[in-house]
């Protein structure tokens, strides 16, 4: 299963050991998931490191990077797509674009604006994924 994650599961899993978004991190490996972002969270992610506390730069070379891979950002979709904020864009298209099964985030206000899936692809934050996987056994 293939999770892409967003700049806010990346920097909620840097600045605390403890918490959802860390767990599906730390988790991958053993449940078989794979963990895709994109170049765009990456340097996002960079960027605000030091607003999430002051060890949150040394989990996220040591704890967090390693465990993902990157892909460029893709900003063309072969599909509408349609909802009022333009820097989600980019994140929902990469994820669709890298064939995930799932993009988790930590920002509730997508599923207001895109429901809880678009195109296959599943939305969720990372605790409403884990209790879906819960929920099937896998957790």
């Amino acid at each position: 299963m293939r999770l892409f994650l967003d700049t806010s599961v990346l920097l909620a899993a840097s600045g605390s050991g403890k918490g959802a978004s860390r767990f599906v991190i730390t988790e991958a490996i053993t449940h078989g998931w794979e963990l895709v972002s994109s170049d765009y969270c990456d340097e996002e992610t960079r960027r605000n490191l030091l607003k999430v506390g002051r060890s949150a730069a040394t989990a996220w070379k040591s704890e967090i990077m390693p465990r993902l891979r990157f892909v460029r950002a893709s900003l063309a979709l072969d599909k509408p797509l349609v909802f009022p904020k333009a820097k989600d864009r980019p994140i929902v298209i990469t994820a669709l674009a890298a064939l995930s099964d799932w993009l988790t985030l930590d920002e509730g206000d997508f599923h207001t604006k895109l429901g809880r899936e678009v195109y296959g692809l599943r939305i969720a934050t990372p605790g409403e994924f884990l209790l879906e996987q819960r929920a099937q056994g896998v957790v």
